[in-house]
């Protein structure tokens, strides 16, 4: 991966900046027990970890013709009780500030929607990103390329001076359809121009002036 003419670094958000893990098996196991339906078995939630609400709304109940009651059930339980157990990576703090150190665009490319505000706030990183893009502003949420070519539209930025770090297949086909370079965050199998296991890992490959001193 040549870091040469790199200008931003965009993080996915589930299972990179945070283990969502606990948050999000609680979340929908409550919402399916509402519904009498078993709670989320390895292969759904791994599914759903990569899905916008309404993708998995539409996985987890596909004998429903109308997902109504299953949103105002979401509306009612609300996610932000379970914001609190999402983990942060560790070192993402000190990986942001060098980036920002390094005069590059710190940005983040979700599929998350109308959490994603209340996920900054609660963990005090609203001011650690320049540009957010959630699957609500763009057409079409990844796989496909739209929140990165946002990203790169509002910074005038080509594919190459771009990094993004994910850690699933939705986040390696948005970054191969975008052309932008794709590190593979905790996730040794999956196709990537690099892997990363840690934030440090991630400084060291962007070769960031703290990480390699």
């Amino acid at each position: 991966m040549d870091t040469a003419g790199i200008k931003a670094v965009v993080f996915d958000c589930d299972g990179v900046m945070f283990d969502t893990a606990q948050a999000n098996r609680k979340f929908y196991n409550e919402i399916l027990a509402n519904f009498n339906k078993p709670s989320l078995d390895d292969e759904q939630f791994e599914n759903i970890h990569m899905m916008t609400v309404k993708a998995a709304v539409e996985y987890l109940f596909p004998e429903m013709d109308e997902h109504r009651p299953v949103y105002e059930m979401i509306t009612t339980i609300g996610y932000a009780s379970v914001i609190p157990l999402m983990l942060m990576e560790p070192g993402l703090i000190e990986l942001l500030d060098a980036i920002k150190l390094a005069g590059w665009v710190r940005g983040v490319a979700t599929n998350r929607t109308n959490t994603m505000g209340s996920v900054l706030i609660e963990h005090k990183l609203k001011k650690s990103f320049d540009i957010i893009v959630t699957a609500s502003d763009v057409a079409n949420p990844k796989p496909f390329p739209d929140q990165l070519e946002k990203i790169m539209g509002a910074y005038a930025l080509l594919p190459r001076q771009i990094v993004f770090i994910g850690d699933s297949i939705f986040d390696k086909k948005a970054a191969e359809a975008a052309g932008t370079w794709f590190i593979a965050f905790k996730q040794p199998g999956l196709k990537a121009h690099a892997h990363a296991v840690s934030m440090g890992e991630v400084g060291e490959l962007l070769k960031l002036r703290k990480y390699n001193s």
